[in-house]
């Protein structure tokens, strides 16, 4: 008798932990409701360019590493020419070639201008599931697609200058100046965000 229970214990245990195995693997979001999201009209140009070099939703961590194996993502440092990269708690520094040159060459112009100061990066690229993480401690995080979620946009925040918490206008300023200069180029599409405080960049396939 001791021996049948036994055989049917076992596969009740291993049954109960396949399905708690798979409850913990599901994703903390629903794709399809995800993409049922409109972007607004000042948006959209931003996930259009970011679907323009070939990279898919980043999903999570799995399909970062897909992109960094493949070469398509570069690392990003924490510090450059102008710019400084603050500890980041939602989002990776990994980008795609092109966004990792524009950041490096919109910081090496400020550099210029200001004699040395430098912007904060406060986000580069995050997957669905980091969105998901963002948005149980931040209220104002994308509900739909980002287009974080494709390696080509990252916020420099404008309160943060020189590893320094304090509005100054006149960094400000000359930040803004550099954006608007890349934007008339064709380089990169940009939006002030007032409430995370920073300005959301999107790079152009240009």
């Amino acid at each position: 008798m001791k021996k049948y229970l036994c055989v049917i214990f076992v596969p009740l245990i291993f049954g109960l932990y396949r399905s708690q195995s798979t409850k913990k693997a599901l994703p903390c979001y629903d794709l399809t409701e995800v993409l049922k999201v409109e972007p607004t009209a000042l948006y959209k140009p931003h996930l259009d360019a970011s679907k323009s070099f070939g990279v898919k939703i980043l999903k999570d961590s799995k399909t970062v590493l897909k992109y960094i194996n493949s070469g398509k993502f570069h690392k990003i440092k924490k510090s450059g020419k102008g710019y400084r990269v603050q500890r980041l708690d939602y989002s990776r520094a990994w980008m795609v070639s092109k966004a990792k040159l524009t950041l490096e060459r919109m910081g090496a112009r400020f550099s210029k201008e200001t004699k040395g100061h430098t912007f904060t990066v406060s986000s580069i690229t995050r997957t669905l599931e980091d969105q998901c993480r963002l948005r149980k401690v931040n209220s104002n995080a994308s509900l739909g697609i980002s287009s974080h979620n494709y390696g080509n946009s990252f916020d420099i925040s404008y309160i943060r200058f020189n590893d320094v918490l304090k509005y100054n206008p006149k960094m400000e300023a000359a930040l803004e100046k550099i954006l608007q200069y890349y934007a008339t180029n064709g380089r990169i599409y940009f939006i002030k965000e007032k409430q995370q405080s920073c300005y959301h960049v999107t790079v152009r396939n240009y």
